[in-house]
């Protein structure tokens, strides 16, 4: 890895070293506010919806957004897109308008605690311990390339690197828990997007522009020409028709792994529940859908810049692409360095520190939020529901910065396993497929069918899990069958969404419903129209509602589609 050892001087030091003095002060500041569970876990539902809106987005920005989709970027090219523009928007426009007030109104403290209210028992202990797992394994993988970044600036083993990492993050979490966290993320958007623009504009001053960038994609023929245009997108489906790619993408992305894990995600959806009216928490997922759409900006297309511009990553997609592995293993490179390897080769000293600190940032954000999401479902939906009910307050407030502890010492060793996949979009979107399409399914059919049992809300959600897990294993262990690129966990979240629903509507038709007044503000037609909007927001100025905001999003990304189309 000496080939994408990062030359920093003094400079970048002094500004990484400014950057985590503001990152602790925001801990130690949040701290005072912090005299019980629900300000640790929640922030005492008090902060205005421009802080967790850019926050929701921040908590998003960690390996997936940065690390993920540059190195997508490089391998697809425009397709690269759609996780944006089809996988996200949509999904964060329906959270806004349809699900939020179901949250917030029935003032649960978490996506599972939801699931027990409309479900019982047996659902809530499956969704809080799956939601668990995921999270730490979520959050090994902003710590692997949080400690990737330390080793490379310092030359530090790997293991010490990840230990040091995971100590930052610890600090202001354990310190002020969500508060911390959150205003953090929103420092966080800002460093990130000062550290990515000036990378983003060398890289295409480098390449000779948007025309030059374009010109030399092309140049390797049909596969460089399709990856300048975001549909039908076969190489990153995996499916050679371009019918069945679209449907994959629209159906596999778009639907399932999209609504799957913006609307079900308690890691995003806590952002919005720490607001502090039903409109600002309605608003959260909408302010944030408009950054989200011009992230791709930033990110994809300096993953594109490095697969033209840097030696090695263009000889390692050569090797790639002929199918040659042991060419491509002696480029010592893989995706997932291609925004490392452009920051060594065009930032100067000054910028590059500010580039490191924005990386640092990010990983900082997505493993923040993975962990303050553990540590409010653990001690919460798992601790406090079947160890040790009735304690005091500061009993679970105790539980909750000693679960942080222990996410933070987990999180070092699951980093070891995504340093095992060369693409992590790869190792996430199958996450995502095993954990939050099923989810999702329980989810939209429990919220809008009110004969659904609880019953039904277990068995489907465990049934849709195996049956991702073992169509994924059928293929990845024994070979059954191969996708290339991401149809594998596209195809993966939309067998455990399917299998999800036909068990759970075949299970509810032998069992015993919840009596319909049990259902009120957890089902869509039990619950008055009043109940799921403030009194005031028809008074509200246009750009503070939910509806017309989110009309306005969905218009820009449909025109965004069209115009890279």
């Amino acid at each position: 890895m000496d080939t994408i050892r990062l030359d920093a001087n003094i400079v970048d030091y002094l500004i990484i070293a400014i950057y985590f003095v503001f990152v602790i002060g925001v801990g130690v500041y949040a701290k005072r506010g912090v005299s019980n569970s629900i300000e640790f876990f929640l922030s005492g539902r008090s902060l205005p919806a421009w802080v967790t809106g850019l926050a929701f987005i921040s908590a998003n920005l960690g390996a997936v957004e940065i690390m993920g989709m540059s190195a997508t970027g490089a391998q697809y090219g425009f397709p690269t897109m759609h996780y944006f523009w089809v996988g996200a928007i949509p999904a964060m426009l329906f959270l806004g308008v349809v699900m939020m007030p179901f949250y917030y109104g029935s003032k649960v403290r978490s996506v599972p605690e939801f699931m027990r209210m409309r479900f019982g028992n047996a659902a809530h202990l499956v969704n809080a311990l799956s939601f668990a797992l995921a999270q730490l394994l979520i959050a090994g993988v902003n710590l692997f390339l949080l400690g990737s970044i330390v080793n490379r600036l310092l030359g530090w083993p790997m293991w010490v690197a990840l230990i040091v990492a995971a100590a930052i993050v610890l600090s202001y979490i354990t310190l002020g828990g969500l508060t911390a966290a959150i205003y953090n993320e929103v420092l966080q958007f800002f460093v990130i997007v000062a550290a990515l623009l000036p990378l983003t504009l060398i890289g295409l001053h480098r390449v000779g522009g948007w025309s030059g960038l374009k010109e030399k994609v092309s140049g390797d023929g049909m596969l460089g020409a399709e990856q300048l245009h975001t549909w039908p997108g076969q190489q990153l489906s995996g499916f050679e028709s371009p019918v069945l790619s679209v449907i994959g993408i629209v159906f596999g992305l778009g639907f399932v792994l999209s609504f799957g894990y913006w609307t079900t995600n308690f890691v995003e959806v806590q952002r919005a529940m720490a607001s502090k009216s039903i409109t600002a928490a309605r608003m959260t997922p909408i302010i944030g859908a408009f950054p989200k759409m011009f992230i791709p900006f930033i990110v994809i297309v300096p993953g594109m810049i490095a697969a033209v511009l840097v030696n090695e990553l263009t000889a390692f997609k050569q090797f790639e692409s002929a199918g040659d592995s042991a060419g491509a293993a002696s480029t010592g490179v893989t995706y997932n360095d291609a925004l490392l390897l452009l920051m060594r080769d065009v930032l100067p000293n000054g910028l590059l520190g500010l580039a490191i600190a924005g990386l640092l940032a990010a990983f900082m954000a997505g493993m923040a939020a993975n962990v303050s999401a553990f540590n409010t479902v653990f001690s919460y939906d798992i601790w406090q529901t079947y160890v040790k009910k009735d304690r005091d307050d500061e009993y679970y407030l105790t539980v909750g910065r000693i679960a942080t502890i222990t996410a933070c010492i987990i999180a070092i060793f699951t980093a070891l396993i995504a340093g095992h996949f060369s693409n992590l979009m790869d190792y996430l979107q199958t996450l995502f497929g095993f954990f939050n399409a099923p989810l999702f399914a329980t989810f939209i059919l429990g919220m809008f069918w009110k004969r659904m049992t609880p019953t039904a809300g277990w068995t489907g959600l465990v049934a849709g899990t195996l049956a991702a897990v073992v169509l994924w294993s059928s293929s990845t262990f024994f070979g059954l069958f191969e996708l290339p690129g991401q149809g594998l966990a596209f195809l993966s979240a939309a067998t455990a969404f399917v299998v999800d629903i036909v068990v759970s509507v075949v299970v509810t038709m032998v069992t015993q419903p919840k009596p319909a007044h049990e259902l009120k503000g957890l089902v869509y037609s039990e619950t008055p129209k009043a109940d799921l909007v403030d009194p005031d927001e028809a008074d509200l100025p246009i750009f503070r509602r939910p509806i017309p905001m989110a009309i306005l999003g969905l218009v820009l990304v449909i025109g965004l589609n069209i115009v890279f189309a």
